[in-house]
C-alpha cells in the first residue's frame, strides 16, 4: 500500500514538473504574441499614417518574424540526439561489469571496451567516460543532461526557454533563434523609436496606441541587450568550436587536458556548426557535417607534425588524478549533471 503510494506521488511529482517546464516557453509565446499585436495593428495599422511606410514596415517586419518563429520552432521540437547502441553496453559486458566489485577490473572492462570506439576523451582522472544511468560509453563531447533523463551529443547546456537540451542536433537552430532575435528586437526598437519620440513631446495624441507603443520599445531594448550578450557569447564559442560545456570544463583527451583540443581554426570551426554550404547558414535545416558520435581533432593533427613529436607525454600525477565535475552547470539558463 506505501510502496503504491510513493510511486503515484513520484508519477504525480514528474507529471507537474513537466507542465511546470513549459511555463518559460509559454511566457516567452505569450510576449511575442503580444508584441507581434502590438507592433502590426496599434503600430502600423493605427500609428502610422504614411501607406507606403505601413507597407514596407509590415513585410520588412514578416519577413524577420518567419525566420525568428521557424527557428524557435526548431529549436524547442528538434529532438536531441542519443548516442546510438554500439556504445551502449551489451547484456553480458553490463552483467560483467555490475558483478565485478573491484574498481580497476572495472576500469579494464571500459578500457577495453573503449579501443573498439572512436573515443579519445576521458575523465580528469583519465579513465573512460562511462554512464552509469544510460550504461553506455560516452563519445566525444556527449554528456548527460539530469532534466532529460539520457546522454546527449555534443551537448551545450539545457536550455529552459526553449525547454530542450541543445545539443549536435539542434545547436545550429538555437543559434539562428539567438541572431533572428536579436534582429527582431533591433528592427522593432529602431522602427518604434521615431514615434516613441512624437508621443513623448505630445506630436500625437495620447490614445491607447501610445502605452503600446511605449512598452513595446522598452521590451524591445530590454531583449536586445540580454539577447546580444548571450549570442555574442555563443559566436565566441563557436569561433573556439568550444560547448559551453568545454569552455567551463576543459576537455581531457588521452594526452591530457586540451582546452583547443577541438579548435580548427575559425572557418572550420564555423563550418562544424553550419555546415560547407553557405546558402544553408541562414536557413533552419539540418546542415551539421557529422553524426555527433566524433569530431576531428586539433590534437590528431598537431601529432602528425614532427616538430611537435618531442613534446612530454601526459602523466598521471596527484593534480591531474583530480576529479574534474564531468557536467557542470555552467549558465543561469542551464540545468546538466
Amino acid at each position: 500500500m506505501r510502496r503504491g503510494w510513493k510511486m503515484a506521488m513520484s508519477g504525480g511529482l514528474r507529471c507537474c514538473r513537466r507542465v511546470l517546464s513549459w511555463l518559460p516557453v509559454l511566457v516567452i509565446v505569450l510576449v511575442v504574441l503580444w508584441s507581434y499585436y502590438a507592433y502590426v495593428f496599434e503600430l502600423c495599422l493605427v500609428t502610422v499614417l504614411s501607406p507606403a511606410e505601413k507597407v514596407i514596415y509590415l513585410i520588412l517586419y514578416h519577413a524577420i518574424f518567419v525566420f525568428f518563429a521557424w527557428t524557435y520552432w526548431k529549436s524547442i521540437f528538434t529532438l536531441p540526439q542519443q548516442p546510438n547502441q554500439k556504445f551502449h553496453l551489451s547484456y553480458t559486458d553490463k552483467e560483467r561489469y555490475e558483478n565485478e566489485e573491484r574498481p580497476e577490473v572495472q576500469k579494464q572492462i571500459l578500457i577495453d571496451m573503449a579501443k573498439k570506439l572512436p573515443v579519445y576523451t576521458r575523465t580528469g582522472s583519465g579513465a573512460v567516460r562511462f554512464c552509469d544511468r544510460c550504461h553506455l560509453i560516452k563519445p566525444d563531447r556527449c554528456h548527460h543532461c539530469s532534466v532529460c533523463a539520457m546522454c546527449v551529443l555534443k551537448m551545450d547546456h539545457h536550455c529552459p526557454w526553449v525547454n530542450n537540451c541543445i545539443g549536435f542536433s539542434n545547436y545550429k537552430f538555437f543559434l539562428q533563434f539567438l541572431a533572428y532575435s536579436v534582429l527582431y528586437c533591433l528592427y522593432i526598437a529602431t522602427t518604434v523609436f521615431s514615434y516613441f519620440i512624437k508621443y513623448w513631446r505630445g506630436e500625437l495624441p495620447s490614445v491607447r496606441s501610445k502605452f503600446h507603443v511605449l512598452f513595446l520599445l522598452f521590451v524591445a531594448c530590454m531583449f536586445f541587450v540580454s539577447l546580444v550578450i548571450l549570442f555574442g557569447y555563443h559566436c565566441w564559442l563557436v569561433s573556439r568550436n568550444k560547448t559551453t560545456l568545454e569552455a567551463f570544463c576543459t576537455p581531457v583527451f588521452t594526452n591530457g587536458p586540451e582546452k583547443n583540443g577541438f579548435n580548427l581554426g575559425i572557418v572550420k570551426n564555423i563550418q562544424q556548426v553550419f555546415g560547407d554550404n553557405k546558402k544553408f547558414w541562414l536557413i533552419p535545416v539540418g546542415s551539421s557535417p557529422g553524426d555527433g558520435h566524433s569530431f576531428p581533432m586539433r590534437s590528431m593533427n598537431e601529432s602528425q607534425n614532427p616538430l611537435l613529436a618531442n613534446e612530454e607525454p601526459w602523466e598521471d600525477n596527484e593534480d591531474d588524478n583530480r576529479d574534474y565535475p564531468e557536467d557542470t552547470p555552467s549558465l543561469a539558463l542551464e540545468t546538466e549533471t
